[in-house]
């Protein structure tokens, strides 16, 4: 699989990054912690994920509690001292590890949260860390200063920013400039068909600064995979029974529109409109590489289809079609 420089961070990732969100839990909600992806399904998925050249695995402190790092960890225990050194680990912190505990970017916790990661990943380092959130009760280079400790210390490889808006990465790259602090290189933002907020500010700024961008939720929590449909009740288990609050905007006529025609020219194209709305956000300019998050070896062969369908002479997703998904979704 492709590798991609991630910004100035002189790390390359794969163009698909598996997201291990799910791993324990459903992100860093409390509410579902022990519910997801189970230990052994969470190594099945990094095993097909690591076989198909995905190189980069992205996790968070808080994401099941814990768990989703664990696990990771405990799949790099019974690997290869070659595949230990080859996964390029991303995680996170801001969340609270559990209802009630502390959350934030102070530099006390930040140093008490990557040791903390550390244990439960089994490594002495990580290639890149990621403030999860902006933390507005703490000045950009504080944090920033915390982060080149934590470089200097051998701990982290380099520091990106997960979550923030336009104004927030420009107050935090204006303060690295200001201080002489290390900036964040990269951020990692949900994007896709249905949320291109990103556009013209935080990409647009990646991209004049040399920033890597490595957006999450391409499929939008799984709206354009086709199984939330008009009139329909969603299906059991789905994000929309469990955690529907992010994407209740999209339950609107104008969007099952987009879906329908886009469902269509899947059929069209011989591909899923899984494989249509990942391949839309991987042609996007400026976009390094996608986290994708798939809860089954079978959504993530899916991903893989939407590369390979790229990068194939004569590509199964011609151009004009991206830019009709474009039109439709706009």
């Amino acid at each position: 699989m492709d590798q991609r420089g991630l910004g100035r961070t002189g790390v390359e990732v794969s163009r698909l990054i598996l997201g291990c969100g799910n791993f324990g839990g459903v992100g860093s909600a409390p509410a579902f912690f022990g519910r997801g992806t189970s230990m052994a399904d969470a190594f099945a998925l990094m095993d097909a994920a690591w076989d198909a050249g995905i190189t980069t695995f992205d996790t968070a402190d808080a994401y099941g509690g814990g768990s989703s790092e664990t696990f990771v960890g405990a799949w790099l225990a019974t690997r290869s001292a070659a595949v230990r050194d080859g996964v390029v680990i991303t995680t996170k912190t801001y969340n609270p590890m559990a209802d009630g505990a502390d959350r934030g970017l102070a530099p006390e916790r930040i140093d008490r949260q990557i040791d903390s990661s550390l244990r439960r990943l089994g490594v002495e380092r990580v290639a890149l860390y990621v403030a999860h959130e902006f933390d507005p009760d703490v000045p950009p280079e504080v944090t920033q200063a915390a982060f080149d400790a934590l470089v200097k210390a051998g701990k982290i490889g380099a520091a990106g920013a997960s979550n923030f808006s336009d104004t927030q990465l420009d107050a935090a790259l204006g303060s690295s400039v200001r201080h002489g602090h290390g900036r964040y290189e990269w951020v990692q933002n949900s994007f896709s068909l249905l949320d291109r907020g990103d556009t013209h500010g935080v990409l647009a700024r990646c991209q004049a600064d040399g920033l890597g961008y490595t957006p999450f939720s391409p499929l939008a929590g799984g709206w354009l995979t086709g199984k939330y449909r008009r009139g329909q009740a969603p299906p059991a288990g789905s994000r929309m029974t469990i955690r529907p609050e992010p994407y209740a905007p999209y339950h609107t006529d104008a969007v099952f529109d987009a879906l329908e025609a886009m469902e269509a020219l899947a059929v069209e194209h011989a591909t899923t409109m899984a494989a249509l709305a990942q391949a839309w956000v991987l042609a996007q300019p400026g976009v390094t590489a996608i986290v994708i998050g798939p809860n089954r070896v079978e959504q993530l062969q899916q991903a893989l289809g939407a590369l390979e369908a790229l990068d194939a002479a004569g590509s199964t997703i011609p151009t004009a079609v991206l830019d009709d998904l474009s039109e439709l979704f706009s």
